[in-house]
């Protein structure tokens, strides 16, 4: 996971949807097992925006920014289920999402608008995936990639987490903005 710089009056943010159970307790003992350093600092999820540096005195705009997209956002169902991996560009092993991916892409850049306070451009390609392993070395992927491949879940994709990094390096909840409120 990058995590870009930050001066003295900024933060870091980041926009996921969580995997519901009991996906995401697979999904994080294969993370464990893979020996995956970020393993327990953030539920399982699909990211929708990456960690973004925001001016912590703009907080309460990101918060409405990220309430107005979500309202304005219909639930949708998701399908997790197959498994590969974005090497050789990067060491990382995912759960791929087929339904609901154009869905998430949608999302993810109505919340990462140019003209908002969570534009920021993606380093690779936006891909709706969940993480299996990551920062981990060729033969822990592998494992990863065996242990996740009969993993299959339907799921109802019906809010957004708003988070934010602590100094301890866990994620910490904002908020949790349901999707359709009106």
């Amino acid at each position: 996971m990058e995590v870009p710089e930050t001066d003295a009056h900024q933060c870091i943010v980041g926009v996921t949807v969580p995997l519901p159970q009991p996906w995401a307790a697979q999904v994080r003992t294969i993370r464990l097992g893979a020996g995956d350093p970020l393993a327990l600092s953030i539920p399982p999820h699909v990211t929708l925006v990456p960690p973004t540096a925001v001016d912590a005195r703009h907080l309460e705009e990101v918060r409405a920014h990220v309430a107005r997209v979500a309202r304005d956002t219909a639930p949708f169902l998701c399908e997790v289920g197959g498994t590969d991996s974005f090497r050789p560009v990067t060491p990382v092993a995912y759960l791929a999402v087929g339904d609901g991916a154009a869905e998430l892409d949608a999302l993810q850049a109505a919340l990462r608008v140019e003209t908002g306070p969570l534009a920021v451009d993606l380093r690779y390609p936006f891909r709706p995936h969940l993480t299996l392993a990551h920062e981990v070395d060729d033969e822990a992927l592998d494992d990863a990639l065996a242990a996740g491949e009969g993993i299959r879940g339907q799921f109802v994709v019906d809010c957004v987490r708003l988070d934010r990094l602590g100094d301890d390096g866990l994620w910490h909840l904002l908020d949790l903005v349901p999707l359709g409120a009106r």
